[in-house]
């Protein structure tokens, strides 16, 4: 048996067990929440009336995304062509890869991908932001007898990519009239850099500017005779404020299915549902020390781009606060002066700052139901796109 097989046998064999089983560090699912979060976004786009294509970034699950679709998603959003090839070799059929793609050797995978997908009778889409995105996008594509959805992005305020507002991206949606296996669908509108903006006002300030860009282009385009169906966009930040404007009709948030401590620090917004931490890394205290604990979930094993996780204390057990101990460590601290520290073997769990880059460092999600410290684990959830 090599070692593949050896860690998928590991994971096998803790269907059913407590949560005490799980070796660690481990990523963990309170599979409650997860059902809960997803109920109210499902919940958040039928009430508003508006289509729902959760970032399957975060979670990087055929699984999962298959879930999500059930409860009434419409597909998809991936960053990366190798995450759009994973979650379809899963059963995934409707994928966006809200994202630009230039190189000619990814194209003639996104190429491919457009042809598996077809032959399923699904469909994919990508983004574009240049005429050398839409030329490179039209050759690749003549290698196939499928077509593609493009989605012409604007920059509405973020300033990574995207095209600017207005006529710069009706220029782009004519140069695509002449492209057979291109369709023309929309507008990708995603406002990144709002979405950890802290005060509800701050958000709302800035989805309000992204607003006048949207609506000046989708105006510009219907002068053109180019309306687009579909303005697509929206974050767990600001998704409220996308739905509520009465132009965006598709959202993409991702990270409301598992939340984050980074996304927890925002202040809340009334008009969005509440969503629950629901991703915690299990960790084990190997060393304790005079004023300091240390445990074996260290930047290998949680992200830490956001800042530190923060400790989830259960009940009974003691306030801490995490700093990075190095690749394979986590030091551990009393949250108030002189408290108690934990001792060698206890579990401590971890709510990630960053979900999506924590997830990619792992090869599975170990859902447990019936909460971390009574439960059982009730399924083991492959990270299909890990690395992709």
């Amino acid at each position: 048996m090599n070692a593949a097989s050896n860690h998928q046998s590991r994971f096998a064999a803790l269907q059913g067990q407590k949560p005490d089983a799980i070796d660690t560090p481990a990523l963990v699912l309170d599979a409650e929440a997860v059902n809960r979060n997803m109920q109210r976004m499902a919940e958040f786009a039928a009430k508003h009336q508006i289509k729902l294509r959760p970032h399957a970034k975060l979670h990087k699950s055929a699984d999962i995304a298959r879930l999500q679709m059930q409860a009434g998603a419409i597909g998809v959003c991936v960053q990366t062509v190798g995450e759009g090839e994973a979650l379809a070799a899963g059963g995934v059929n409707d994928i966006f890869i809200s994202n630009e793609i230039v190189s000619p050797a990814k194209l003639r995978r996104v190429a491919g991908l457009a042809q598996l997908l077809k032959n399923r009778s699904g469909k994919l889409a990508i983004a574009v932001d240049s005429d050398e995105g839409i030329d490179r996008l039209a050759l690749a594509m003549q290698t196939t007898s499928a077509a593609i959805d493009v989605f012409i992005e604007i920059d509405v305020g973020q300033g990574r990519c995207g095209v600017a507002p207005g006529p710069a991206a009706v220029a782009l949606v004519q140069r695509l009239q002449g492209s057979a296996r291109l369709r023309y669908a929309g507008l990708h509108a995603y406002h990144g850099g709002a979405q950890h903006l802290r005060t509800v006002a701050e958000r709302r300030n800035a989805i309000g500017q992204a607003a006048l860009r949207v609506a000046a282009t989708r105006d510009a385009l219907a002068q053109a005779n180019l309306a687009p169906a579909i303005i697509t966009g929206g974050g767990t930040g600001t998704f409220g404020l996308e739905a509520a404007s009465g132009l965006w009709n598709e959202l993409q948030p991702g990270s409301f299915l598992f939340m984050d401590a980074d996304y927890a620090r925002n202040e809340r917004d009334n008009a969005q549902p509440a969503f629950e931490q629901a991703l915690f890394v299990k960790s084990q205290v190997i060393s304790v020390q005079d004023g300091h604990a240390v445990c074996d979930a260290g930047c290998k094993s949680i992200a830490l781009d956001s800042g530190p996780p923060l400790v989830h204390a259960l009940p009974g057990q003691p306030a801490l606060i995490y700093a990075s101990g190095g690749d394979e460590h986590g030091i551990l601290r009393p949250a108030t002066a002189g408290g108690p520290l934990p001792a060698v073997g206890d579990t401590v769990w971890l709510i990630p700052s960053h979900c999506d880059p924590t997830v990619n460092l792992h090869d599975a999600m170990i859902a447990v139901q019936g909460g971390l410290a009574a439960g059982a684990v009730s399924a083991v959830v492959r990270v299909d796109a890990r690395g992709a």
